[in-house]
């Protein structure tokens, strides 16, 4: 179960700073077990993957505005964290769709009791967050291709934790490939760079310290989110009607947004059906692999 506290981690740990990092480390206890064997694709927090990332980010496809942001956070980092890399089967529509309407995975939680956060659309790429430990945060996206996705957010806590309010931003980069296996199936690959910076030189100190800890926390809730992600769309596939259902139910969010996602769950189970179909005959299937070592 995700984290009830924390809310997991939205694809995008783009909440980053708002949900994790700014003064909710208390809660690590309630997401579970931790990764305890080496993992080749795990998280990393050296210096030569920071500045890798630093130089990956596409500066000439951001408008000034967005650059000033970025800048503004690279420019102070108190904390770097590249997320474990993981691989999840899904349909590349409906992983796109989820990653850039994070307030439908939210309310999604929202009506299976799985989380406490609550998320709102603001203007087009710009959501407002909360939850019920004292966090509000704002998070925009900068950059949107279907390879790679850039994320700005501002978070402050004001709770029991702290006398007095904690602010601080966050940027969050999230690559992406996708394999289409023979037999017409995708599978897609998750990586996401997380930069934070902390007002306060105090508390920075101190979330350096919790980082060893708090990290694992992230890392299991965005392995938790990009697996929850799959798994909505394999029950598209499977169970059509439930999904329309659970779309009909989500009313924290855009009617029109809940009725692209009814409509792109139908369709995802219209291509299931047909790959099937065509499985069964013993149709050929082309293979279209995007190169993922750009993301390793």
């Amino acid at each position: 179960m995700l984290n009830r506290n924390l809310g997991g981690l939205t694809l995008t740990l783009w909440i980053a700073a708002a949900c994790i990092w700014l003064g909710t480390a208390s809660t690590a206890h309630a997401v579970g077990p931790l990764f305890r064997k080496p993992d080749p694709l795990g998280a990393k927090t050296d210096a030569k993957t920071k500045a890798d990332a630093m130089r990956a980010i596409p500066r000439d496809r951001l408008t000034p505005d967005a650059l000033a942001k970025v800048d503004a956070v690279l420019g102070d980092v108190a904390i770097f964290r590249r997320m474990p890399i993981r691989v999840v089967p899904c349909d590349p529509g409906m992983y796109l769709f989820l990653v850039r309407h994070p307030d439908v995975v939210v309310n999604v939680w929202d009506v299976l009791q799985l989380s406490e956060l609550a998320m709102s659309q603001t203007a087009p790429g710009q959501f407002a967050v909360t939850d019920n430990q004292g966090t509000d945060g704002h998070v925009e996206f900068l950059y949107q291709g279907s390879d790679m996705h850039i994320i700005y957010s501002e978070g402050k806590y004001d709770g029991p934790l702290t006398k007095k309010p904690l602010t601080g931003r966050s940027l969050v980069v999230l690559k992406t490939g996708y394999v289409r296996e023979p037999d017409g199936r995708y599978y897609i690959t998750s990586r996401l760079d997380a930069f934070v910076q902390v007002d306060h030189r105090g508390i920075e100190l101190l979330t350096k310290t919790l980082h060893p800890l708090v990290g694992k926390v992230a890392d299991v809730n965005f392995t938790q989110t990009v697996a929850f992600v799959g798994s909505l769309s394999k029950t598209a596939e499977v169970d059509p009607d439930g999904m329309q259902r659970l779309a009909g139910r989500l009313d924290k969010i855009d009617p029109q947004v809940a009725q692209q996602f009814a409509t792109l769950s139908a369709e995802v189970a219209s291509k299931a059906a047909q790959l099937s179909e065509k499985s069964s005959v013993g149709a050929p299937s082309m293979v279209n692999r995007t190169s993922l070592e750009a993301i390793r």
